[in-house]
């Protein structure tokens, strides 16, 4: 059921912030959404409240910060009833050209403003939303890089460390890698993964991904011997109540986000790997590699939670540029 705010038109812009946020707590929005939709509302903010009363150089630097509590915002403006078309459009060449932003940040921020406009609208504050059909161009989406399957199992089929505390580590690191490889997981999804979402015997693991949207994965054998050698570890290391698969072994809580690409990086350097690797590199080899086996576009979109198939389509483009290459290669009538 959802809850009703009351929104008297005579609020401040900051109120009409924190009541719009109100309401999408109530629709189990994730905290970092709520986060960056604040952040990137609060920018537009204190770009108006500049425009009246600061310096242009001291505006571009309230811009510049990341963090929202560093935004210096007035509490008593009156500017959102009266946003338009133009101070979007002035706000956006300002981020661009001064903020030095790139066009996918950019974006992202004019979606946060569509949405929060979008409820002004609703509730009688404006009367069309000047966010509704502005965009800007984007450049071409660039292709993510993958590993191929070799350098993969360079990684994976490492030798333990011959230091006892490394190779304990191993043991962990080697089930977050076969598991990231394994089933696509996001780092999120792989930080937050709990005891109660595995299920071995099927092997089978559930997720909750991007909007609050569970989906539940195959486990691939070399991850479920991974998973089967990492677990008595785990259950010796974790803290009292922490319910989390991965653990670290000095606190035995929750392994941070940060610590598990740490972690990554450091055994694809002890492979003697040269690429970077991160999780989310291993999350593309998954889904161009299954892709390239298979063919099946569609199954590689529900795997990785993907809404839009737009999205999974780049990795056609992935697995296209792979057949040129061996088209060039081995074509009688290609080679020059």
């Amino acid at each position: 059921m959802s809850v009703q705010f009351l929104i008297n038109p005579s609020m401040s812009d900051t109120q009409f912030l924190t009541q719009w946020l109100s309401g999408l707590t109530t629709q189990q929005r994730s905290p970092n959404t709520l986060k960056a939709y604040q952040r990137d509302v609060s920018k537009l903010l204190a770009f108006l409240q500049s425009e009246q009363s600061n310096p242009l150089h001291v505006a571009i630097k309230k811009l510049h910060e990341t963090n929202i509590k560093k935004v210096d915002i007035l509490e008593d403006s009156h500017y959102f009833k009266e946003l338009d078309r133009l101070a979007i459009t002035r706000f956006a060449g300002f981020r661009m050209e001064e903020g030095g932003i790139s066009s996918s940040s950019l974006q992202r921020e004019l979606s946060a403003i569509r949405h929060f406009a979008g409820w002004l609208v609703e509730h009688g504050i404006l009367t069309q939303n000047p966010a509704q059909d502005f965009s800007i161009q984007r450049p071409p989406r660039p292709l993510p890089s993958v590993m191929d399957a070799e350098v993969l199992q360079q990684l994976l089929e490492q030798q333990a460390p011959i230091d006892r505390d490394e190779a304990r580590l191993w043991v962990r690191d080697r089930a977050i890698l076969e598991l990231l490889y394994s089933s696509g997981l996001r780092l999120s999804e792989l930080a937050d993964l709990t005891l109660p979402m595995l299920d071995l015997g099927q092997k089978l693991v559930t997720v909750t991904g991007k909007g609050r949207k569970t989906r539940i994965l195959p486990i691939g054998s070399k991850a479920l011997v991974a998973l089967q050698e990492w677990l008595p570890h785990r259950n010796l290391w974790a803290a009292e109540g922490v319910l989390h698969v991965f653990v670290s072994e000095q606190r035995g809580e929750k392994l941070h986000p940060r610590t598990i690409e740490r972690r990554v990086s450091h055994q694809a350097l002890r492979a003697g790997i040269a690429q970077h690797l991160h999780p989310h590199l291993l999350r593309h080899c998954f889904a161009s590699h299954l892709l390239a086996g298979s063919g099946d576009l569609r199954a590689v979109q529900e795997l990785l939670g993907h809404a839009n198939i737009s999205t999974t389509q780049i990795y056609t483009h992935l697995d296209f540029e792979h057949l040129t290459k061996v088209y060039d290669q081995a074509h009688p009538r290609a080679r020059k």
